[in-house]
């Protein structure tokens, strides 16, 4: 397969492309081992009558913000095996917290990774968001069929060479 790379400046270094524009996982074993942190967040938005099931413990499946909280720190520790190209870390916190709002209806999906490795934590901190929210849907789903699952985002990351990022809504 060819690429065409003619819109990109030429002084671009694609990282994850080869000479040939071939996916490629880039080579961090040169970097030095740094702390590194990521906190992403979602939220899942449902009828009040849902939203009312949920907090009451009254859904068929069970404990649904447990089971979704297991599911985010899980999907974390698994991601280098779900996205193509992410490197395998060593995770030495995983945090997930579902916070109900009443606004929304629904509830507020917040995740934070740390680890001291070559490379970033974004895509455990978004793996994490995304896949609580799923099991959120999945556990409350005899409930209702149009729970909505919204704005996956990076809120904020610090380490490594690009330096920290803090979204505007983080700050």
């Amino acid at each position: 397969m060819t690429h065409n790379f003619s819109d990109i400046p030429k002084n671009s270094h694609l990282t994850h492309l080869d000479a040939q524009g071939e996916a490629r996982m880039v080579d961090v074993s040169g970097k030095v081992p740094t702390k590194r942190e990521a906190v992403a967040a979602a939220q899942v938005r449902m009828l009040p009558e849902t939203f009312v099931a949920i907090q009451a413990g009254n859904a068929p499946k069970g404990d649904v913000l447990g089971t979704a909280r297991l599911a985010g720190i899980m999907a974390a520790k698994q991601t280098s095996g779900l996205i193509p190209l992410c490197h395998p870390l060593p995770l030495h916190k995983i945090e997930v917290q579902l916070t109900p709002d009443e606004q929304l209806p629904g509830y507020q999906i917040r995740a934070s990774v740390t680890t001291k490795a070559e490379t970033g934590v974004e895509m455990e901190a978004l793996t994490a968001v995304a896949v609580a929210a799923l099991t959120l849907y999945d556990m409350a789903k005899a409930l209702e069929k149009s729970i909505q699952i919204e704005s996956i985002r990076l809120l904020s990351k610090s380490g490594g060479k690009s330096g920290d990022y803090i979204s505007s809504e983080a700050q």
